[in-house]
């Protein structure tokens, strides 16, 4: 089933929830009506019971181009920009407890670079080029740039980056330990899928609990990463998942 707004397209195939980003004449320039359609969306994933896994991807040209300019001049002139409210939406897409797919082909830039940091794994056409334009009209990136992605990429490439808004090519991302890794243009919806569908075959207690302590572990010393590491493990060999897999290998 397929539903349009002015801004996404959304379908379900199976478990798999999907969001086509649906602006191709701005390169999926990105608005904060737009950004409340795919934070609603998400959201209504988060507690669907039948959806496992998440794909977000643009076209051939764009994943998503950046802020849309001319949305942001009119905020601005009427009341100022409502950064909060941007990033309140934006929250709500990277706290989602579902594993999320990003599927970048062509530009990821500003808040779409964003957007793909967002995910969990991100799956780049050779095409793709990952950068943050905000410092040549004088701002700076506000939904991760500076800090997500020096935790990803390092302080040296993530100064390299925003201060002289250099674009890392697909080669470069994927060097730099900033996408999963780089797939054919031409496969890139096949892989897509097949990834989501194997996220979706695996007990999914097991998967979000190895989402929330990656994300956790990050950000922790490395005694209270392993610390919580095995907070979690006792967490997962107790579920029904567990157990009954166990049952199944010893009964093999």
């Amino acid at each position: 089933m397929e539903e349009q707004t002015n801004n996404i397209i959304v379908e379900t195939q199976d478990n798999i929830g999907i969001i086509t980003l649906n602006r191709p004449d701005t390169l999926n320039a990105i608005n904060l009506e737009m950004l409340n359609d795919i934070a609603y969306q998400i959201q209504t994933w988060e507690y669907d019971e039948q959806i496992f896994a998440i794909i977000i991807k643009g076209n051939d040209k764009a994943f998503a181009a950046g802020i849309d300019i001319v949305s942001l001049s009119n905020e601005i002139a009427q009341q100022g920009f409502a950064l909060k409210a941007w990033q309140d939406e934006f929250l709500k897409i990277s706290n989602c407890s579902k594993p999320i797919i990003a599927e970048v082909a062509g530009y990821a830039l500003g808040i779409g670079c964003d957007l793909a940091l967002a995910a969990d794994i991100i799956l780049a056409a050779d095409s793709a080029q990952f950068g943050y334009p905000e410092t040549s009209i004088g701002m700076i990136p506000a939904f991760g740039g500076c800090s997500r992605l020096s935790q990803i990429i390092g302080k040296a490439k993530t100064m390299d980056m925003i201060l002289t808004g250099k674009a890392l090519s697909a080669q470069e991302a994927d060097n730099a330990g900033l996408i999963s890794r780089i797939v054919p243009l031409a496969d890139l919806d096949t892989e897509a899928l097949r990834v989501a569908n194997r996220i979706a075959s695996l007990p999914n207690q097991a998967v979000i609990l190895a989402k929330e302590t990656i994300k956790q572990v990050a950000n922790m010393s490395l005694q209270n990463g392993l610390d919580l590491e095995a907070k979690s493990c006792r967490l997962s060999i107790n579920t029904a998942d567990f157990k009954e897999k166990l049952a199944s290998l010893t009964q093999k």
